[in-house]
């Protein structure tokens, strides 16, 4: 596994004590930071109504992140298609091809829960899992339900708040096509009458989906031939079942003549195993928050995480991301990465890694390049 890269997934987290403009700039020094230390490439994600995150526009990010970085691929992880137009997309990343052409990933996510229909159920994967390990140990957790989300008031008001008063969403299947066509100059409307979006047509951008699942998103991505991004870090108990479907639905296209996939992980590194733990102890109470739907919290401090009193429906709601975030020493934490790559088979692996302190969570990516090179990795793509 020589020639698998590593790359970064940023939320663009606000630490308790500080304010978005600080997370914004700590951001943008460590996408200089990942850039030095050899990351393949830098996401960054969509999310709305956080308290504790200032990533709501991965574009608006993404210009800024461009103009203070050289040569790592920037992109989107993703953008959320479910309150947008296939045409705003474009535009959108046009714009930024037009002045740093060649560096981004077009990363796409379906938004709005579960279309109606699609099995709730795990589906069947290749990969044999007994007592919740795969054959070489990875973790695979007992299945997390979203359902409860779909009723949430506050997913409501999010969907209301970002709508147009009216409006409804896309299929996804066919927004992607239109993303496509638009990008290739090639969209046509059912009465012939062709678009042609400047800047955005010819863009060269790099159009990934990204998925939990092996549903659609899997399908849509290998239907067209697209990178398939798959999402240990948020559901950890589906990515062999999203790996696996993306593979079966692939069909060789323009784009590529084989499946290439990338994998998520939660990573904290650190000099020693007790000093990763210790910067990890926030992301319980933060997981929760997001469970809870009321909105990711500040990233607290070891000290303000220690202080919340877990409950039993507490820790049910987080306790599978808590045991599949790789926490420890720079060898651990490799050791644990390659376990993933292993067993999902994924072509690159994308990292996401949050500490209160800035300085620690750019110590954390600077270990793990550091054992990632030692081991003999080629690192980027």
């Amino acid at each position: 596994m020589s020639d698998i890269s590593l790359g970064v997934l940023d939320l663009v987290p606000i630490s308790s004590g500080s304010t978005a403009a600080d997370a914004l700039r700590n951001s943008i020094d460590l996408a200089q930071q990942a850039e030095r230390l050899g990351y393949a490439r830098y996401w960054f994600a969509e999310h709305h109504l956080n308290p504790g995150v200032a990533g709501t526009s991965p574009a608006v990010v993404l210009a800024l992140t461009a103009s203070a970085t050289s040569t790592i691929r920037l992109g989107s992880g993703a953008v959320q298609l479910g309150h947008r137009t296939a045409l705003s997309t474009v535009e959108e990343f046009g714009l930024l091809d037009t002045l740093h052409p060649g560096r981004f990933d077009l990363g796409l996510g379906r938004s709005g829960g579960r279309p109606p229909g699609q099995p709730a159920a795990p589906l069947p994967t290749a990969t044999p899992v007994v007592d919740g390990r795969t054959p070489n140990g990875l973790l695979i957790p007992p299945r997390f339900s979203f359902e409860y989300l779909l009723g949430s008031p506050r997913i409501a008001l999010q969907r209301r708040l970002l709508l147009l008063p009216g409006a409804e969403s896309q299929d996804y299947a066919e927004q992607i096509g239109d993303i496509l066509a638009l990008l290739a100059g090639a969209y046509r409307s059912p009465e012939g009458v062709e678009a042609h979006v400047v800047p955005g047509e010819g863009a060269d951008v790099e159009v990934w989906i990204l998925g939990s699942s092996g549903g659609q998103s899997a399908e849509v991505a290998g239907g067209n031939g697209l990178r398939f991004a798959a999402n240990y870090h948020v559901s950890p108990a589906t990515v062999l079942e999203a790996v696996e479907g993306y593979r079966s639905f692939f069909q060789p296209s323009e784009f590529l003549d084989k499946p290439y996939v990338s994998v998520s992980a939660d990573v904290v590194v650190a000099e020693d195993d007790e000093a990763a733990r210790e910067l990890a102890t926030g992301y319980g109470p933060w997981v929760r928050s997001i469970r809870t739907v009321e909105g990711a919290i500040e990233f607290p401090t070891p000290q303000e995480a220690r202080a919340h009193t877990w409950t039993d429906e507490d820790r049910a709601l987080v306790q599978d991301r808590l045991d599949t975030q790789f926490v420890g020493s720079p060898g651990r934490v490799a050791d644990q990465l390659e376990q993933l790559q292993e067993a999902t088979g994924a072509d690159e692996l994308l990292i996401t890694t949050i500490t209160h302190d800035h300085t620690d969570r750019v110590r954390s990516y600077e270990l793990l390049a550091e054992e990632w090179r030692r081991r003999g990795h080629s690192f980027q793509q």
